[in-house]
């Protein structure tokens, strides 16, 4: 008995490695993709600049590391956003709640092609309302009835939250609800 409480002490060995998933973050250029990536893996704001193609960042949290694909979201690269999305484990989508009304439609557009999508109509979806700092920002109540999330994302794992990058604690907290997620998926029973 001394013995296997020696080993307990003592030989714990490193602690197991945290899981890791695969997302794809997308969202119209100007939303703030790279600005809240960036400052969830502790980079300087001094160096962010739009992302024209794709970039990849592997973003640390406690209990996972998220690998986060982040697509460009200008008008040019939008149309190859599919092509990036074999082996994505859940999906981000940032937008302006700022933007002008023309820019939320076609974020809406965008995201409801996204909902839709056969590589991501099952995984589970964080919804980032960004820029709710400036005085525009239209509330979460605002964005789940204009963007329709209740009838078009029913039966889909979905997550709609504020943020802004003012308060990053909320962002965190926001990116803690979708490994919840993520890790809810890894316990379900594979369909066969």
């Amino acid at each position: 008995m001394d013995y296997l409480c020696f080993r307990a002490l003592c030989c714990k060995g490193p602690p197991p490695p945290r899981p890791e998933y695969d997302l794809v973050c997308i969202g119209l250029s100007g939303s703030g993709k790279t600005s809240l990536l960036s400052q969830l893996c502790s980079e300087s704001p001094e160096n962010i600049v739009s992302t024209t193609g794709f970039s990849i960042k592997a973003v640390p949290f406690q209990n996972a590391i998220l690998n986060v694909k982040e697509l460009g979201g200008a008008d040019n690269i939008r149309k190859y956003w599919s092509r990036y999305y074999q082996g994505s484990q859940g999906v981000i989508f940032v937008l302006d709640s700022a933007s002008s009304e023309d820019d939320l439609e076609t974020a809406r557009n965008e995201l409801h092609s996204a909902l839709q999508h056969p590589q991501l109509c099952t995984l589970p979806f964080l919804i980032l309302a960004n820029h709710q700092d400036k005085p525009a920002a239209r509330s979460v109540q605002e964005i789940k009835k204009y963007f329709e999330l209740e009838p078009l994302a029913r039966g889909k794992r979905w997550i709609l939250k504020p943020c802004s990058l003012d308060d990053m604690e909320a962002v965190k907290d926001s990116f803690s609800l979708l490994i919840n997620l993520l890790e809810e998926r890894d316990f379900e029973p594979s369909r066969m």
